[in-house]
């Protein structure tokens, strides 16, 4: 039996391999990860198996910013807030990680 993925992406991807950290309230802590990709809607997100994310968590991603871009932009980070859409065991991911998509609220 074969299923098929309904895209319901709105917005346009980009890959980008950049460094974040997310804020899990029900953990109390923050899980390094890596983006995969992002839109103006959402990112896919790399992270550690061990981080207890599940769909439907509210979290917060802090996206690091170069010094350069620091100084041009008066912050030394970018805070998104978003809920959890799906957790998954990516095989195209390496280091036994998570996928997990993330819809910015």
């Amino acid at each position: 039996m074969e299923t098929s993925v309904v895209e319901q992406r709105t917005e346009a991807r980009s890959e980008l391999a950049w460094p974040v950290s997310v804020w899990l309230p029900e953990a109390n802590r923050f899980f390094n990860g890596q983006s995969v990709n992002v839109s103006k809607g959402g990112v896919y997100l790399s992270m550690p198996m061990t981080a207890p994310v599940k769909e439907g968590h509210d979290i917060e991603v802090n996206f690091p910013r170069t010094v350069a871009l620091a100084k041009q932009k008066g912050q030394y980070a970018r805070i998104k807030a978003g809920k959890v859409l799906r957790v998954e065991r990516d095989k195209m991911l390496t280091n036994a990680s998570l996928g997990v998509a993330i819809q910015f609220g």
